[in-house]
């Protein structure tokens, strides 16, 4: 019996998840990813422009995030282009695809970019909660446990920033 082949040539996918699931998969992937990249260009732009009596605590801070951030969208992607798919990769894509809004034109002051931050580490958890029912109504363990890692990072981020504006 031949096995089924997929465009190109190269097998089909057979990883036991269908390939609907794969695709509704890769979609809530692919807004995570979009999400995880706007924080990280906003998070960025921050640790450049950060001014005031924090400067050096959130200069540095922000570093440590942007770094992790930048670390988690290769696996993202990855995970995608596992299941099947292409992973979006412009600005475009991510503008649509992104619940995370563009960083401010003009530098906000340092207490509204941890306000910001705190925002949008709360959104992208928000995002990849909202990938788990589809990962798990289809058995996919690898994105419910890259969602699990990526939950952990986002929630604890948003605590540590939000600590920031208690007074």
């Amino acid at each position: 019996m031949a096995k089924k082949k997929a465009a190109g040539g190269a097998p089909a996918i057979n990883i036991g998840i269908s390939d609907k699931d794969r695709g509704a998969i890769a979609g809530g992937l692919s807004k995570l990813l979009a999400d995880t990249y706007t924080l990280y260009l906003t998070t960025h732009n921050f640790h450049w422009n950060v001014t005031g009596p924090m400067f050096n605590t959130l200069h540095t801070m922000f570093m440590t995030q942007y770094t992790e951030l930048w670390n988690a969208v290769d696996p993202i992607a990855e995970r995608i282009r596992s299941l099947g798919h292409p992973a979006p990769g412009s600005y475009a894509q991510f503008g649509a695809l992104a619940t995370v809004p563009d960083v401010p034109t003009t530098p906000p002051k340092a207490l509204e970019m941890v306000k910001i931050l705190v925002e949008g580490h709360e959104a992208v958890a928000r995002t990849a909660r909202s990938i788990f029912p589809l990962a798990d109504a289809a058995g996919d363990e690898p994105t419910a446990d890259l969602l699990t890692q990526r939950l952990t990072v986002h929630e604890q981020t948003a605590w540590m920033l939000r600590s920031l504006l208690e007074e």
